[in-house]
């Protein structure tokens, strides 16, 4: 979701970045399209990816000026959150007076607290949780690697071990039951953390090494994966709550770095084939819209289905009860887990085409306000050189 718009912008990313925003779409719909048969699962990996993706961007340069990068950051990830979080909250409250019962009441907390707590406080847009968590590490990267560097200790070794140290000291008191409550907030920027600066250790380290062939390469990750498949106990975990962490506190990171090699390695491979796609691009871009849309999506299909129901004999076994009152309702039209694939393209064609509305919006507001200015210009240069002529 971020550094896509960086002026090193590269075509491998942007592929993976849009990989892992339809695995986030697929995985809320419970879709398993993108598991490789299961091999791979989404809650495995796949938000870890996304810090992966954002640690690859961050820059050294940024350092020289920390009020500008907080800043800028400020302006690409909390304001639009901020922006679409109280139309969400306005959204909820519309649909409770049409019997929908989820989502909180709008006040100060759920506006500007909340988001950074647990991200659900208006059910529509849960799914950007992940982005106040985003700013909060990109933060505390920044600051850490400040101090680090007054106190000449930033080695990016030393940083991502002791980020891996601290996250999974994180795991081991999760599984104790002791990330809970108002410590889930600190305990999951932790966790994640350490995904965050293996982007940046892959960037500064080992990219440059990585040449291996595809074929061992695959050889090597996938049975990796077999191995845990064999030897663990589900893979799978919630980044979010902290919880599911059913095999010690190093095999969330074994999972992590796994998936995110199988994957970028596949994007790279992809990369020449879609270097000029601009569906492929735009999606790379805009992973943000789809992050904040992606369940409002989800909801606008249920809702077409309940008219149908309503007006109709079309899907009897409709569960009214459960569409008004669980975001985690999805209806299968005859019972058929292919139609998955429709929550799965509205999810992500839906956010796309708001966007592209939004952004040619915003184009035709700034030429019409910047064609007045001129305009308004023009006939005061006129005015001045009539009102110079008379004198």
């Amino acid at each position: 979701m971020a550094g896509l718009k960086e002026k090193d912008y590269n075509m491998t990313f942007c592929i993976l970045s849009g990989i892992a925003m339809v695995m986030i779409v697929a995985g809320h719909a419970g879709y398993t399209i993108l598991t490789v048969g299961d091999l791979f699962p989404y809650y495995s990996f796949h938000v870890p990816l996304f810090m992966f993706i954002s640690g690859y961007f961050y820059r050294e340069e940024k350092e020289k000026d920390a009020f500008a990068y907080w800043k800028q950051k400020v302006k690409r990830l909390l304001l639009p959150y901020f922006v679409w979080n109280l139309i969400y909250g306005i959204v909820a409250w519309a649909l409770r007076q049409c019997g929908f019962t989820m989502g909180e009441g709008i006040s100060l907390w759920t506006l500007f607290i909340e988001p950074f707590v647990s991200g659900y406080q208006f059910i529509y847009n849960y799914a950007a949780w992940f982005v106040p968590v985003l700013f909060l590490v990109e933060m505390m990267n920044l600051f850490m690697r400040l101090i680090l560097k007054k106190l000449h200790l930033c080695y990016e070794s030393l940083i991502l071990a002791g980020s891996l140290i601290v996250g999974m000291a994180v795991v081991w008191l999760a599984i104790g039951g002791h990330v809970w409550g108002i410590y889930k907030m600190p305990g999951r920027i932790l966790f994640l953390y350490p995904c965050f600066q293996m982007g940046q250790f892959y960037y500064r380290k080992l990219e440059k090494h990585d040449t291996l062939g595809n074929l061992p390469y695959f050889g090597i990750v996938i049975g990796i994966q077999v191995l845990l498949h064999l030897c663990c106990n589900g893979l799978a975990y919630s980044s979010v709550w902290c919880t599911g962490f059913a095999n010690g506190p190093v095999i969330p990171y074994v999972t992590a770095v796994s998936g995110i090699a199988f994957w970028l390695r596949t994007a790279r491979i992809l990369s020449p084939l879609l270097q000029n796609n601009k569906y492929m691009i735009y999606l790379g871009k805009n992973t943000y819209a789809i992050m904040m849309h992606h369940v409002m999506a989800f909801m606008l299909v249920k809702m077409v289905i309940a008219m149908f129901v309503t007006h109709t004999s079309f899907c009897t076994d409709f569960d009214r009860e459960l569409f008004l009152g669980s975001i985690d309702y999805y209806y299968m039209v005859g019972g058929s887990e292919q139609f998955k694939m429709i929550y799965l393209l509205a999810g992500v064609c839906l956010p796309l085409l708001l966007q592209y509305g939004l952004t040619k919006i915003r184009k035709t507001v700034l030429l019409r306000v910047r064609k007045s200015v001129y305009l308004v210009w023009q006939r005061l240069l006129k005015h001045s050189f009539a009102v110079i002529r008379r004198k």
